[in-house]
């Protein structure tokens, strides 16, 4: 009988070993999902920053591009006007072929 009896300690031994184990499983468990929770806030914190950023430079280069479009415009139109001045008579012809042109595809 003393060996039924030294079976059921070493079994209430592992018992109690396997369940704090398991304890711990579900505490480190625990931890990790925090953790992960935290790790995954500032991820998605850090790609946020990130596309704000990125659309922030795009506005900027959007901006300059614009900015260099118009004054390139500017300067074509006093090119345009300073050749009118200067050649009113060569201007009509060129206005007048370029509507006949748009009036021949327009046809079409």
């Amino acid at each position: 009988m003393a060996t039924a009896t030294g079976k059921t300690a070493n079994e209430s031994r592992a018992n109690s070993d396997l369940e704090a184990d398991i304890r711990q499983l579900k505490a480190d468990i625990e931890k990790l999902t925090k953790q992960l929770a935290k790790t995954g806030e500032h991820g998605y914190g850090t790609a946020r920053r990130a596309a704000s950023e990125g659309v922030e430079q795009l506005r900027t280069q959007g901006e300059a591009a614009f900015d260099s479009l118009r004054g390139n415009a500017k300067d074509i139109e006093a090119q345009i006007a300073a050749n009118v001045r200067e050649k009113p008579v060569t201007s009509l012809a060129i206005a007048a072929g370029v509507g006949f042109l748009f009036a021949l595809l327009a046809r079409r």
